[in-house]
């Protein structure tokens, strides 16, 4: 809240005391008397003062309290008050008049005043009392966008896309000689993090035009018919300021689906979504106007909003691979001091499934842990301990332990490290640690493989990787315990979307038994949608999904159970240095056997090349 709005409303607050004190002095101190009770207190001698003005009197008695009357054409009413030893005090009618008319009308006026300075600040932009209608999208330029293309890494291709629309401001006669038209839109798709918005800042950085930007949510409103005006105040402004580019980040929260609400079809949402429709693609053009919008939810969105016309192009701004994680890790860095010994090809390889958003928070945890140190650079070691923070949570040391239970702890971890080092198909160990972590009581760290597509052999490493830890549990305590909730948990999920959704069952078939969208319930149409499956089928889905749970438990089981002293081996070295590497897991196994565990290699890049054609 700015100075003028303070100021304004303790004008607001001084007008309503001053109103309530006009009219509570009248109600409370000034009562109205009859003329004759008024000649009485005078004969009683109870009146102190009055004050005549023509035929109103106004006074006060001797207890202090204030009084008023009316009285008729009496010429010995003076000689009679000053029989009583009354003070006098006579005043003209004008001056009556004037009392009159500001203790009458004054409050009135002032009310009426500030109301109107207040209406008046409200239409000047003062305020949003009654700029509802008014967009709140916020003008960008170059030097207020302080972000270019150089600063944006591991998105070349939708980097390639949005060149071209800025290419296109610059030099639209480039385009458009041979009959083209560059897109009226481009939908910006891809996970959270992935840098969806830090690409648009990037054209506002590059394109030297009028660079318009605002939320989906700005939109929205309580009152019906708001979000459509500002959708059409927003065109306008770039309309007026064309070529310009206007960007809506989160548009799921006005573009969703229409007709998927439970409170009815019309509401003020899809009013606001049909304006925009009406806008990008109507009777009029919108020529030199590019809307940009951005969503992790393109699924949600309304078919209309997809169409050619609209959103011509849908870039996809997928999560980093290995090369553009390290390019990414090197545009954040530059802004630190990192010491010499820091790897970024390492710590790319060991930050699978990172988004750009997550690796610019490894490289802010790092600063601030060596920071903490007092360190002058940053370190690998900085850069390791930042993200075992960020993928396993802050380390409980405080934690105390019974030696019973830190022993099974890492019987329990060393399970999970076990058949995962043992199973071709499983991924690599990375770390193992019985330092408690976050809600975890320990932690097996794994490095996946990044996988374009997953195939049931690698499910089913997984299921027995994560089922690794009770097995480990039964072999050795030949009882069980509540450690191996959130694995069963995670497992019994992987095998129902294997029966359910992929159609890895022999015994079904490939057949989907899901409505493919039933985590989104919350668009409204998939609520009460009935089971489209018989019974017996949903009996012959629950066995299959618990075969796929007890063949990876048995697998898991039969990988210790073979293995045991090596899994006492890694529980003696987990108890003794807490925390262990997968080189000290291949070193440990390497002690008790000739040789280590065959593990699938990757791809060799050769190999990934199509054959020339003749």
């Amino acid at each position: 809240m700015n100075v003028r709005h303070v100021v304004l409303w303790l004008v607001i607050l001084v007008a309503m005391i001053g109103l309530f004190q006009v009219f509570d002095r009248k109600a409370s101190d000034e009562r109205q008397l009859v003329y004759s009770d008024f000649l009485a207190m005078v004969e009683k001698g109870q009146v102190a003062s009055v004050v005549i003005r023509n035929r109103e009197i106004f006074g006060q008695d001797k207890d202090g309290k204030h009084f008023y009357t009316y009285a008729p054409s009496d010429d010995n009413m003076v000689p009679t008050l000053k029989e009583a030893g009354v003070r006098i005090e006579a005043k003209p009618e004008t001056e009556s008049h004037l009392k009159l008319i500001l203790y009458n009308w004054l409050p009135l006026l002032v009310l009426i005043g500030v109301w109107i300075f207040f209406m008046r600040q409200m239409q000047s932009g003062g305020g949003k009392a009654l700029s509802f209608g008014k967009s709140r999208a916020r003008l960008m330029t170059e030097q207020s966008g302080q972000v270019t293309f150089e600063d944006v890494a591991g998105v070349d291709e939708a980097k390639e896309e949005l060149s071209e629309i800025v290419e296109f401001l610059r030099d639209p006669r480039r385009f458009t000689r041979l009959g083209g038209r560059i897109p009226k839109g481009v939908l910006l798709m891809g996970p959270p993090g992935s840098g969806k918005t830090l690409l648009a800042r990037a054209i506002a950085g590059e394109a030297g035009v009028h660079f318009f930007s605002i939320s989906g949510s700005d939109f929205v409103e309580m009152f019906v018919g708001v979000g459509a005006s500002r959708v059409r105040d927003l065109f306008l402004q770039g309309k007026k300021a064309a070529p310009c580019i206007i960007f809506i980040d989160e548009i799921d929260a006005v573009g969703r689906h229409r007709g998927a609400g439970l409170g009815g079809g019309h509401d003020e949402r899809e009013q606001t979504l049909n304006q925009l429709l009406v806008e990008m693609d109507g009777f009029e053009s919108n020529e030199g106007v590019i809307l940009i919008a951005a969503t992790n939810r393109p699924d949600v969105l309304d078919p209309a909003l997809m169409r050619p016309g609209r959103f011509d192009r849908q870039v996809v701004v997928p999560l980093p691979d290995i090369g553009g994680r390290e390019k990414i890790l090197s545009v954040h860095m530059r802004k630190t001091p990192v010491a010499d010994d820091v790897d970024t090809g390492l710590l790319a390889r060991a930050t699978p499934g990172f988004s750009g958003a997550d690796l610019e928070n490894l490289v802010n945890e790092a600063a601030l842990l060596a920071a903490k140190a007092d360190k002058d650079k940053i370190g690998m070691a900085d850069f390791e301990d930042a993200k075992d923070k960020i993928s396993m949570g802050l380390a409980r040391k405080s934690k105390v332990f019974t030696d019973e239970d830190r022993r099974a702890i890492a019987y329990h971890e060393g399970g999970h490290a076990l058949v995962a080092r043992f199973l071709p198909d499983a991924h690599a160990v990375n770390k193992v640690t019985i330092i408690p972590r976050g809600r975890a009581l320990g932690v097996t760290l794994l490095l996946p493989d990044e996988r374009d597509l997953t195939f049931r052999e690698h499910l089913a490493a997984e299921l027995a990787v994560f089922l690794g830890g009770r097995a480990a549990e039964e072999i050795v305590y030949g009882k069980m315990s509540t450690g191996a909730s959130s694995d069963i948990k995670h497992a019994t999920e992987i095998a129902q979307r294997m029966v359910r959704d992929w159609g890895m069952s022999e015994a079904l078939g490939p057949l989907s038994y899901s409505h493919g969208d039933e985590d989104q319930i919350f668009l409204g149409r998939e609520i009460s949608r009935p089971r489209d499956y018989s019974e017996q089928t949903a009996q012959a889905i629950d066995k299959e999904v618990h075969d796929l749970i007890m063949d990876a438990f048995g697998k898991a089981r039969a990988i210790l159970s073979e293995n045991r002293d090596v899994l006492d081996g890694l529980a003696d070295l987990l108890i003794e240095k807490e925390t262990i590497m997968g080189s000290e897991l291949d070193a440990l196994i390497l002690t008790l056997r000739s040789e280590l565990p065959v593990k699938n290699r990757p791809i060799p890049k050769d190999a990934e090349k199509a054959p020339e054609t003749p």
